[in-house]
């Protein structure tokens, strides 16, 4: 006995629906047992949608809502427009690992018509931290500049914070700074978040006593690394208190000494590293100023003997009684038919990243006056890297050297600037030796109740042979501190004050976070010589190869549907 065509349609469409309706069980029944795990999946090589484990930690922890205003809205050239979409992505991602403590809203600061109120937006966001960039867009009348702000502000219950999006690089394309400033994404939004919420600051201080910058010299990276740390100034001598309240510190800075360090001094400072204590030197190979050239046309670079070679030495580092000149150079104004025109100065070097240290990746040019270059030593269980050195082009002058204030009246001899990427900062991480080891040390009182130690547990210093890194401009008639990095001359912001605050938050290393800086997004770029000569290949192979697929794909089934019924 045969069942009839009709049963069989019958069984078979029934058998269908119940494994329709057994599909969507499986699936919701999946989709339920999913709700209760968390697992996201980034198929990229660079893995540029994930974020690092120190990142999660922090955003976990967030006990209350973060609100970003982000100000990268409106008419932007596809560069920025990319800066936003990546901004919009991290902060989703960033959202998810929050348990939704992350909000944000993108605003166009340019929205208004009104020239006076967008001047006053303008000014509102200057006055709380955010630099505007300026972009050239292609209007009816040509092409005009517009001031945009890509940053945003972060706020916090009751605090709030500016976070900059897009970092300018001299002397870099407009697509690698833009790649670059994505790839700092994750970086600057973490920082900031860290900044917000902190409860407790690591203490900071800068040392005093041996003619190191004053306040005012240094208030600019003060008040910025016043948003990570507590900060404060220590007088050092042979008082027994201040070895005590060095101890307390989790890193110092030595500023641009200009006088000799007494001997009770350098072993407050070597016990300290002894205890794990970090340190960043910034202390010059010579002495030499622009104010000595305001009163005559030439002067003399000199040793500055601050009794600190052979503690440093014994470190694994030597800083040279040398000076360098490169000719990539900041500026200073000279008088031309009695008018000031900018003109190159090769003692103001303009020093850049010597790898992809964590410390100095992506980081802006950083200016340097009157340095000098370092040297390393070796010294067993130091691992030293360098952080910033000169460009191809440099020269070196031992001390005594003249300097000649005329030199920039004429045309430089290329032959001379013959050295190339000269060290001017170094990294050193390890188990130090101290420099008393064998060294019977007097006049430190109550010196009998200090228990000395010969070497330290793993720890980190940084020395840089520039003191001025870390001085910021001052107008000394109304006493204001410009930021650190702004050249009063040509205007523009260099990367000192990044560098500061990345080699402090490396040396305290508090938070794992700097490591975000170390992470590289691959910038595809269109070659575009091939997509010139290939053009047409490729539209045709676009336009036309779609359809003949859909063609095939019809034929074949036309195909299998004839001899499916055919048999």
């Amino acid at each position: 006995m045969t069942s009839s065509p009709s049963g069989r349609i019958r069984g078979g469409a029934k058998r269908d629906v119940i494994q329709l309706f057994l599909s969507i069980a499986i699936i919701l029944l999946l989709n339920f047992i999913a709700s209760f795990f968390f697992s996201r999946f980034d198929l990229t090589s660079d893995k540029r949608y994930s974020l690092s484990p120190a990142t999660k930690e922090m955003l976990g922890k967030l006990e209350d809502v973060i609100y970003f205003k982000i100000y990268l809205e409106g008419n932007l050239p596809a560069g920025f427009d990319r800066l936003n979409t990546s901004t919009k992505e991290i902060l989703d991602e960033m959202r998810v690992y929050s348990n939704g403590n992350i909000e944000y809203q993108f605003i166009n600061p340019s929205e208004s018509s009104e020239k006076k109120k967008q001047d006053e937006i303008a000014k509102q966001l200057e006055g709380k931290g955010l630099t505007p960039t300026y972009i050239a867009l292609n209007v009816e009348a040509g092409i005009s500049q517009v001031k945009i702000f890509p940053g945003a502000l972060a706020t916090y219950r009751t605090r709030e914070f500016p976070v900059p999006l897009f970092r300018e690089q001299f002397g870099v394309a407009s697509d690698v700074q833009l790649n670059n400033s994505i790839q700092s994404l994750e970086y600057e939004l973490s920082t900031t978040i860290r900044k917000l919420t902190m409860k407790v600051k690591s203490k900071v201080a800068f040392t005093e006593g041996n003619g190191e910058l004053d306040s005012v010299d240094v208030s600019s990276i003060a008040h910025a690394l016043g948003d990570y740390y507590s900060i404060s100034r220590i007088k050092l001598d042979g008082k027994l208190e201040n070895f005590e309240k060095i101890n307390e510190q989790e890193a110092i800075i030595i500023a641009k000494p200009d006088s000799v360090f007494p001997e009770q001094v350098k072993f407050i400072i070597d016990q300290f590293i002894m205890q794990g204590g970090k340190v960043l030197w910034l202390v010059d190979g010579v002495y030499a100023n622009m104010d000595s050239l305001s009163k005559a046309a030439e002067t003399y670079a000199l040793s500055m003997p601050l009794n600190l070679e052979n503690q440093l030495f014994k470190y694994g580092v030597r800083v040279n009684n040398n000076l360098v000149m490169d000719m990539r150079s900041g500026v200073i104004p000279v008088p031309v038919n009695k008018k000031y025109q900018l003109a190159p100065w090769f003692y103001f070097p303009l020093l850049s990243q010597s790898n992809n240290h964590p410390i100095v990746n992506n980081l802006n040019l950083v200016k340097g006056e009157f340095a000098s270059t370092l040297d390393t030593v070796s010294v067993p269980w130091i691992k030293k890297t360098y952080l910033l050195s000169t460009s191809k082009y440099t020269s070196i002058q031992n001390a005594p050297a003249r300097i000649d204030l005329r030199s920039v009246f004429r045309n430089p001899d290329q032959k001379m600037f013959n050295m190339a990427y000269k060290p001017v900062a170094v990294l050193m991480e390890g188990e130090f030796e101290s420099v008393y080891k064998n060294h019977l040390l007097t006049g430190l009182d109550s010196v009998s109740r200090i228990k000395i130690k010969r070497k330290s547990p793993p720890t980190k210093m940084i020395v840089v042979a520039d003191g001025d890194i870390i001085k910021n401009s001052v107008q000394r008639s109304t006493n204001r501190a410009y930021p650190l990095g702004y050249d009063i001359y040509s205007k523009q912001t260099y990367g000192n004050k990044n560098f500061i605050l990345n080699a402090i938050n490396y040396l305290c290393d508090d938070s794992g976070l700097l490591e975000v800086r170390s992470r590289e997004l691959i910038l595809r770029m269109m070659d575009r010589k091939k997509v010139k000569e290939e053009k047409f290949k490729w539209q045709a192979m676009n336009t036309a190869l779609p359809i003949l697929l859909v063609v095939l794909y019809g034929i074949i089934q036309a195909i299998i549907r004839k001899r499916k019924f055919t048999n």
